[in-house]
């Protein structure tokens, strides 16, 4: 019998009304019966800097022991300026540094991302998708789960109501499962 995989999520964005959050919690309503994921918040952490990047701030500390403790990661970006947030990339620097001490080698994740604009993050994910090839994160392709126009996809207490997008959410969670499943075996 396989073990449960946990997956840790998280926004790329403080905000708390933010569509990447409310994607989350479609999320958690639908990963699979295998499966348990758990949302967690950024934190607002100082910018990252390179001389006290062996003492990190102790929210940071925390962080990489919920990412290193999880099966697989994933990441809901929002698109800022055509690219990922600040606070999200500010983070990953965190949580790769110091060299030789990533927790993100290796790491099974998944990446999507809602937006007003009509292209839903597409940028950003791409830009994403380029970090962590850096930080050797095993990232699956598809599917992609772009959510653009999300004021129409989400209703005003922010549960997702579009179907399709549902319907892919659920995809990718099933696919990420999988992947991590295959991955463990090897």
């Amino acid at each position: 019998m396989n073990h449960p995989i946990h997956i840790l999520g998280f926004a790329g964005s403080l905000r708390q009304g933010s569509y990447n959050r409310a994607a989350l919690r479609a999320a958690v309503e639908l990963v699979p019966a295998d499966a348990s994921l758990t949302i967690v918040d950024l934190p607002d952490a100082p910018g990252f800097n390179q001389d006290t990047e062996s003492n990190p701030p102790a929210e940071i500390t925390e962080l990489k022991q919920k990412i290193q403790a999880a099966d697989a990661v994933l990441v809901a970006t929002p698109e800022y300026n055509y690219s990922v947030p600040g606070v999200l990339k500010n983070v990953l620097d965190w949580t790769s540094r110091p060299y030789g001490d990533s927790t993100w080698s290796r790491k099974p994740a998944a990446i999507m991302g809602a937006s007003v604009s009509t292209l839903g993050t597409a940028r950003a994910q791409y830009h994403l998708r380029q970090i962590f090839v850096y930080l050797n994160a095993l990232v699956i392709n598809r599917p992609e789960v772009m959510i653009g126009q999300a004021a129409t996809r989400f209703d005003a207490a922010g549960k997702l109501t579009d179907e399709k997008t549902r319907d892919l959410l659920s995809k990718l969670l099933e696919d990420l499962v999988a992947w991590t499943r295959q991955l463990q075996k090897a």
